[in-house]
Parts: C-alpha cells; sequence; structure tokens
C-alpha cells in the first residue's frame, strides 16, 4: 500500500493528483523551484521540499534531487505526472533503485516508446498501421509535403513542415538543433505530411494481471504549434468500424510492450478515414479529464492501484456515458502569434454548474512567470451529447472572470461556437485557417462596457484609479473642480489588448448619480463602486466592474472586457524612439545574430535576436532595412517586458516588419 506520495512535478497536474490522494487518505508531498514557492500546489500539498533554484533543468529535470525529496519526505512513492521526467526510462529506474513505487509503466516500456523511430518498428510488428518512413537524402517532389519530428521528444520541438525540396537541408539542420537542445538527442525523422489529418487518440489503461482497457477515443485536431488546444471525448464524426480498429491497433500496442498503468496510443486519421500511428505517450495525458467524465472514473486512482500490484476492478471497461469537451486556457495572445503573457493573476472564477469541471495550478493573486508553460488552467464540460457539452462549455468561459494576463478565452469561446467545430469539421489545420477570424473584432460592446467603467469609477471618487507602479500614469481623476459646469467629464480608455480607445462624456446632476452624455438610447438604472446596470435601447444590461490599479475589469453577460484607464494629458517620457526593439516578454537572451554590433547593416526582416521564456523562442526581427545604432542585448540576459534591445535608424523607404516571430513551443 502506498501511503505517502511525492509528486515530481507542478502546477496543475500535481493538484490533481493531490486530490485523488486526499480521497484514498495518502500523504501528499510536493516539490517546488525557487520560482513555485508560493505556488499552488505547494500550498496543497502535506509536505514540501525546495528544489534549489528556477529553471527545469536545474530543479524539475533533476532526478536525483526528487529522489532525494522523497527520502527527505519519508514517501514511498513518486507519481511523475506528465511532462518533465514523466517519460524519463533513467528516472523511473531511479525511482526504483531507491527503493520507491514508481507510479508509472515499467521502464522497458518507456524505453522502448522513447525514440518515435524504434517505437514504429515495433508497432509495424504487432500490425499496427503505420505512416511509411521516407529518407530525407532521397526524397523526391512526390514526397512532399513532409514532416520532420524529433525521435527523442514531442510538444512541437524539432518539428517542421517542408513543402519545398530546396528548404529541406535547412530545416533538417533547425529540427536537429532543436531537438538536441530540446532533449538531448538530435536525431530527426521524417514522414509524409498529412494534409486536414485529424489527431485522434486512445486512453489505455493495463494491469499486470492481463488486462488492458481501451477506454475509447479522444479527438486532439485544434492544436496551435503541435499543441492541443481542445479536446473531446469520444472522438465524434468516426464510424464504428474505425473506432474498433483504433481500439484493438490501441490494445496491441499496449500489449507489444507489457505495458502497465496508463497510457495513450496516438494515431492520425486521414481526412479518407485511414488511421496510421504517431506514438505511445507512457504516461498520464493533459487530456484525460474528457476520458474520466465520460467513463465515471478516476484515472490516477487506478494508477495508484495498478502501482500497487492490484488487478483492474474488471476485465473489461465500464460503458461511456455522454460527451465531454475541455478547453485549455493559456495565459498567452492569439492575436498575436500565440505570444505567452505573464504577471499577476489577480482573480480566476468559473460559473458553477452541473457537468463543469475546472483544473487549475492557479488561484486569484497568484503569478504567471516566465519559467514555466503557460497553462493557466483547463475547462472540462460533461454532458449527454456534444452540442450541450458544447454550449456548456462555451458559455462557463464567457461567463468566467480573469483578470491579469491576456488569455486565449475568447478564441475558446468563438472556436467552440465555430460552424466547422460544431459540425465536427475537425483537422490539425483548424487554426491556420480560421484564425484571423477567431481573433478578430468580437461580437461585444465594448463602448457600452467602457462607459459602465466610467460610471462605477465616477461613483468611487477622485481617487477610484491609480498606477499599478511606480512611474505608472498619474491617478485618473473624477468629479474635479470645474468652472465650466456646464461642460461634460471626459474619460479615455484603451481596450485591451487590441488597443481600441474609447472616450466616455458624462455629467453629475445634483442627484450625484452620473448619467451618460450624448449617448441616445441608455439609461442608467444603478451605479455602485462594482456594479453598474444600464437600459440599452429598452435592454437591461448589468457589468460587474473590478478596478485593479490603472486596470478595470468589466464582466458582462456576453463578453468580459479589459481596459487601461488613460490619463488625460500624455507623458512624452513614455514615448519611444523610432526603430527600437523591445522585449515583447520577460525571458532571456538565448543568442544574437552573427555578428550583430552596433554600426551593422540589417535587412527587414532578419532576425536579430532571439528571446526565450514560457518554453517559447522568440524571434527578434530587423523592423525594416538600415543601420543598427545601439545594442543591448547579450546572451544570457535576462530582460523585463519592454526592455530595449536594440535601435535601427530606419532607411525611410523599407518596409515594416513584425518586431517578433515565436518559434516552436514545447
Amino acid at each position: 500500500m502506498i501511503h505517502t506520495l511525492l509528486v515530481a512535478n507542478r502546477g496543475e497536474i500535481a493538484c490533481r493528483i493531490f486530490r485523488t490522494c486526499r480521497d484514498l487518505g495518502i500523504t501528499t508531498v510536493a516539490v517546488y523551484s525557487d520560482a513555485d514557492a508560493g505556488a499552488l500546489h505547494v500550498r496543497e500539498a502535506d509536505l514540501a521540499v525546495r528544489l534549489p533554484g528556477a529553471a527545469p533543468a536545474d530543479t524539475y529535470l533533476r532526478g536525483d534531487l526528487v529522489v532525494a525529496a522523497a527520502r527527505a519526505a519519508g514517501a514511498d512513492a513518486v507519481h511523475p505526472g506528465y511532462g518533465f521526467l514523466s517519460e524519463n526510462a533513467a528516472f523511473a529506474a531511479t525511482v526504483q533503485d531507491a527503493g520507491l513505487v514508481w507510479v508509472g509503466p515499467p521502464v522497458k516500456a518507456i524505453e522502448l516508446m522513447a525514440s518515435k523511430t524504434r517505437a514504429k518498428e515495433l508497432m509495424a510488428g504487432a500490425g499496427v498501421p503505420l505512416l511509411a518512413p521516407v529518407d530525407p537524402a532521397t526524397a523526391g517532389p512526390a514526397d512532399l509535403p513532409l514532416l520532420l519530428k524529433a525521435a527523442a521528444g514531442g510538444g512541437g520541438r524539432g518539428m517542421r513542415v517542408v513543402r519545398e525540396l530546396n528548404f529541406l537541408p535547412g530545416e533538417l539542420l533547425a529540427a536537429a538543433a532543436e531537438a538536441a537542445s530540446a532533449f538531448g538527442d538530435g536525431e530527426v525523422f521524417a514522414e509524409p505530411y498529412v494534409e486536414r489529418g485529424r489527431h485522434v487518440e486512445v486512453q489505455v489503461m493495463a494491469d499486470a494481471h492481463g488486462s488492458v482497457w481501451a477506454l475509447g477515443t479522444r479527438d486532439c485536431s485544434l492544436q496551435r504549434r503541435h499543441q492541443k488546444v481542445i479536446e473531446e471525448a469520444p472522438a465524434p464524426a468516426l464510424d464504428d468500424a474505425l473506432r474498433d480498429r483504433l481500439h484493438e491497433a490501441a490494445v496491441a500496442a499496449a500489449r507489444a510492450v507489457d505495458y502497465r498503468g496508463a497510457g495513450t496510443v496516438e494515431f492520425l486519421v486521414s481526412a479518407e478515414g485511414r488511421p496510421y500511428f504517431l506514438e505511445m505517450n507512457t504516461r498520464l495525458q493533459v487530456e484525460h479529464p474528457v476520458t474520466e467524465a465520460v467513463f465515471g472514473l478516476d484515472l490516477v486512482a487506478l494508477q495508484l492501484r495498478v502501482a500497487e500490484g492490484e488487478p483492474l476492478p474488471a476485465p473489461e471497461p465500464p460503458q461511456p456515458t455522454g460527451h465531454a469537451v475541455e478547453a485549455r486556457l493559456y495565459a498567452e495572445d492569439p492575436a498575436q502569434d500565440w505570444q505567452p503573457q505573464t504577471g499577476a493573476l489577480l482573480t480566476l472564477e468559473l460559473p458553477e454548474a452541473p457537468g463543469l469541471r475546472l483544473d487549475t495550478g492557479y488561484t486569484g493573486g497568484d503569478t504567471i512567470g516566465v519559467h514555466y508553460d503557460p497553462m493557466i488552467a483547463k475547462v472540462i464540460a460533461h454532458a449527454p451529447t456534444r452540442p450541450e457539452a458544447v454550449r456548456l462549455l462555451a458559455r462557463a468561459l464567457e461567463r468566467a472572470r480573469i483578470h491579469g494576463p491576456v488569455t486565449n478565452r475568447d478564441l475558446l469561446v468563438r472556436s467552440l461556437r465555430h460552424p466547422d467545430f460544431a459540425e465536427a469539421r475537425l483537422d490539425t489545420g483548424f487554426y491556420d485557417r480560421h484564425l484571423a477570424e477567431l481573433t478578430g473584432p468580437g461580437a461585444g460592446d465594448p463602448a457600452t462596457a467602457a462607459l459602465a467603467a466610467t460610471l462605477a469609477e465616477a461613483v468611487r471618487g477622485p481617487e477610484a484609479v491609480r498606477p499599478t507602479h511606480p512611474g505608472g500614469p498619474a491617478p485618473a481623476r473624477f468629479g474635479a473642480w470645474r468652472n465650466v459646469p456646464s461642460q461634460p467629464q471626459r474619460k479615455r480608455y484603451r481596450s485591451e489588448p487590441d488597443g481600441t480607445e474609447h472616450e466616455v462624456a458624462y455629467r453629475t446632476p445634483r442627484t450625484a448619480v452620473p448619467v451618460p452624455h450624448e449617448t441616445p438610447g441608455t439609461r442608467v438604472l444603478t451605479a455602485k463602486p462594482d456594479h453598474v446596470t444600464l437600459e440599452v435601447n429598452g435592454v437591461t444590461r448589468h457589468f460587474a466592474i473590478t478596478t485593479h490599479g490603472d486596470r478595470v475589469h468589466v464582466d458582462a453577460a456576453d463578453a468580459s472586457y479589459t481596459f487601461t484607464a488613460l490619463p488625460r494629458f500624455t507623458d512624452p517620457a513614455t514615448h519611444t524612439a523610432p526603430g527600437s526593439l523591445l522585449a515583447p516578454m520577460p525571458g532571456t537572451v538565448v543568442r544574437l545574430a552573427e555578428g550583430l554590433a552596433a554600426g551593422a547593416t540589417v535587412e527587414a526582416g532578419q532576425p536579430l535576436i532571439w528571446l526565450e521564456a514560457m518554453k517559447m523562442e522568440h524571434r527578434i526581427l530587423a523592423p525594416a532595412s538600415g543601420t543598427l545604432t545601439a545594442l543591448h542585448a547579450a546572451p544570457g540576459h535576462q530582460v523585463e517586458v519592454g526592455a530595449l534591445l536594440a535601435v535601427v535608424q530606419e532607411d525611410p523607404a523599407a518596409t515594416p516588419v513584425p518586431l517578433s516571430v515565436p518559434e516552436e513551443t514545447a
């Protein structure tokens, strides 16, 4: 029996495992880096052990420190979660050599599936359908497009799509370099790239007594940069014959490596309905909650049961019921090339409803830092049918109160309501085709929301809005003394993150209740510091207002809005010199263009600086052709958002380009 469990992970998955442990009466142990000292998973654990440092390579990826932490805390078992060391065979062996129970598959199974190339050879012998590999040295036009993949890893690192043969040598070098950096193994292989393919996977659970469960299918086709965004179970629009074939292939894959515990067999399904084995993840998946919802199971509890040597509860799995959909809420800006965001998460509240579940590693007041993946939470909805589950999830996300960094919440809501998603026309190119429309102007009414914010702040008085940091804009003052009382007062806001400005005019009559000026069809019903009710063209609308410094968050029934209160006069000190290259996020400068120095001539779009943050690498590009007049960046430098990296004196005839382009995510 397991009595004390250490989770060799952080954030949402650590909190999720702790939840099951509490239900089973198991003492929990967290490990944490210095950056996670106040994190939710540390606060929720019974015991916690510090791993000195902040970078993953110094902390969560140090298997020796994790095992030492387990011994120090008196743990008798280790659960790896997902990511980090979860699929590291050497770490699993070290855990077992230390006399601890490994809550995961056998070391041999991890080793066999660790290399995608070896795994494909093994699966071919087991009769699992595969994409035939392509030798890059002999690839011709008929082999295009090709997909290059890292043999030793996943998550999009080392992955490239090649559509023209002349680009193949360079992309091979780039993919190998990235794979070596991310996984310590530069092996890369090529296979045909399946256009409009679907990412479908099968959850398996196996014990040491001969039982292997195939727990249905999941569709994970909605992805950005080869990372999943929305997942659902069961995978829709599959006929029974294909579903049975996927189940049989997944069970065959698990038996081929004598698997134990929870694992996932991933397939690519072509537009013609042909399945191809991608890989087997020898761990619990991020999207496991949708399977738990439709099968009524706790997969972590089953992992612990199998690790204790017990059989699965029955030879066959239970029957699934209903449909479940999961959305990953990220601190990122999809409209800005999925740029990750950091900062204080001030509020995270989800409406309560039957069938809703929130898995998260954050609460309001926590800080989203630069060291780890920007996922804030997973929101899961379960209902009798797919349309009901999708509707419930979209509405829950729409009504959630999320204050702080920019998130992908609006993208998720629009994705769930997109006609192609509603009709289950799914494939991995969904965002390539639809991102512009999904991140464009919404159907909300930011002008009316800005009016509600103005009225609430006017009620609060002149000290309602203060700067969030020293040197920020001066406090916005409402109700100040005026010698022309007939003139309305005005307030300006900037919508975040799109930058649209709104100017609101209002008057404060003797009733002391502010009223809008020159806003026909709008009547103020109530105006309180945190709540405003307006009648707009005969329809009553409610607005909840929350102010944090100069940021104002307005939550309405149809949408949520974030504004920055603007000062009446612009501070000249806030102007940036033309041609300035600013850091788009906090991060580390990892390299510079070869020979880059002040005085160098640069071309428009030329990569100058590489910045890494939150498992994403950004190339800072020359905005136009010209001369580099200043360089303030060097490899290894930690920079804050907005830090001046370099200045390019532009050629007036040059064509401007975006200043940064993100690379692959991990």
